[in-house]
């Protein structure tokens, strides 16, 4: 309560007075500002990218530096005291309890402000030089029209960087074609904001748990979870603009919720009973009850599609992704 109530007499005095090139943890501004931001450099010719990746910036924030810069806010020495405080909060080391000497606690409602604060003086710095940037929290990307330019711009940030006692990882941070960068979940195809290779991977992953035929839970609750799950994944990651592999994701979820069926009436008067009840023929019925095939192979046929159709998996509460993605770029 006492940081959320810092965080909302801070946040108007000190918001203003940011970047416009900082996205991150603002009023009326967005990861997805930042990507478009990417999009619109590429779209102007800068085909390459400045990566750079701070190394666990939250646990390396110099508390003093932070304190000083905070102070060109902040007059009133008892607010300051009480983010000190904060900041300095004793965390266990070795079973004793010891008061932190840099780094920003993560998860409490102050902390993103206190990160644009420190990072502040680098948003000036990069628009000091005119450098093309957009930065969220500690991701950020500098557009370059060459690699020899994004090298050199590399070793100059990385050196400024140095004096704010913030570290890169130099295995992570690079200088790359903007068809090969990742920024905040997405990639760039051509022109064309994409989904990166990692955000496709991890969502196939939970879905493959929330459709795991093994998961014990009754349908209700798995349509529920797979409902939050696909909407929330919708309204950040619908801002792709490739459409081409959306009607595939729905066709490859529907065939793993039949399979759940199927596994579920996995005997075999069950099976046929159920088919039969969903409007497939008795014969067809009997020769998949009958089926030593898989249960995923037997999802694709017609006559399970048939009875388990769209619309009907619709009606148990399944959720299109392509309904999603329609509905955020033309709503």
């Amino acid at each position: 309560m006492i940081q959320q109530a810092i965080t909302q007499v801070l946040q108007p005095l000190i918001d203003p007075d940011f970047s416009d090139h900082s996205h991150g943890f603002r009023p009326n501004r967005s990861a997805h500002d930042a990507v478009k931001s990417v999009q619109k450099g590429i779209k102007d010719g800068y085909g390459y990218a400045v990566d750079i990746d701070l190394s666990k910036f939250f646990d390396k924030v110099d508390h003093d530096l932070l304190m000083n810069r905070l102070g060109k806010w902040v007059t009133d020495k008892q607010l300051l005291a009480l983010i000190g405080k904060y900041l300095r909060a004793e965390v266990s080391i070795k079973g004793q309890r010891e008061p932190t000497r840099c780094g920003v606690p993560q998860g409490g409602p102050l902390s993103p402000l206190l990160a644009n604060i420190m990072l502040d003086d680098l948003d000036r710095y990069l628009e000091s030089k005119g450098y093309r940037f957009a930065r969220y929290a500690d991701d950020f990307v500098i557009s370059v029209k060459s690699l020899t330019e994004g090298e050199r711009i590399k070793t100059e940030v990385t050196a400024y960087l140095e004096t704010l006692k913030l570290p890169i990882n130099t295995e992570k941070s690079q200088v790359v074609s903007s068809q090969h960068l990742c920024f905040l979940g997405f990639a760039f195809k051509g022109k064309k904001i994409v989904w990166s290779p990692k955000s496709l991977a991890n969502f196939k992953h939970r879905i493959r748990e929330l459709t795991g035929r093994s998961w014990g839970v009754s349908w209700a609750y798995r349509y529920e979870k797979l409902r939050q799950y696909l909407q929330g994944w919708g309204n950040y990651f619908g801002l792709s603009e490739y459409y081409r592999p959306i009607p595939l994701l729905d066709q490859w979820i529907r065939r793993r919720i039949r399979m759940c069926y199927l596994k579920q009436w996995r005997r075999i008067r069950t099976r046929i009973h159920n088919l039969m009840r969903l409007g497939v023929s008795k014969s067809v019925a009997i020769s998949l009850g009958m089926s030593s095939k898989g249960y995923y192979r037997l999802a694709k046929t017609k006559a399970v599609q048939l009875a388990l159709n769209n619309k009907w998996l619709e009606s148990q509460g399944l959720v299109s992704i392509k309904d999603q993605w329609v509905k955020f770029h033309y709503s």
